[in-house]
């Protein structure tokens, strides 16, 4: 899945020690644009953080993986983030384009295709 917006906070990293060794992990808050704009908070985990380098009002497409676990009868969702793209967030005219099909008009030309209604 992909998500596509502009940083608009970015949460302090927090870190720790697990039985699987160290782990660190930093939140970031993405807008995303339209009529109805979402505010969403992902995750990197990681050397992702270093990777990644998301800066305040960066505007970038982000690959994501939903993931859900229960802890004491209770549900908690992730929004991992795998891969970021930066700049232009909106596809260009000339690849939507491309999607639509073409359209023809029917005609009287063949009369030998029957509808079976």
């Amino acid at each position: 899945m992909e998500i596509s917006g502009k940083i608009v906070q970015i949460l302090q990293e927090q870190g720790g020690t697990s039985s699987r060794g160290n782990w660190r992990k930093r939140e970031y808050i993405i807008e995303t644009g339209g009529n109805y704009p979402k505010k969403v908070c992902m995750v990197a985990w990681g050397d992702d953080i270093d990777q990644f380098n998301l800066q305040m009002g960066e505007q970038v497409t982000a690959s994501i993986n939903l993931e859900s676990r229960e802890y004491n009868g209770r549900w908690y969702t992730d929004v991992k983030v795998w891969k970021v793209d930066r700049g232009n967030t909106q596809k260009p005219e000339s690849r939507k384009q491309e999607q639509v099909p073409d359209v023809t008009t029917f005609s009287d030309d063949n009369s030998d295709d029957m509808l079976p209604f």
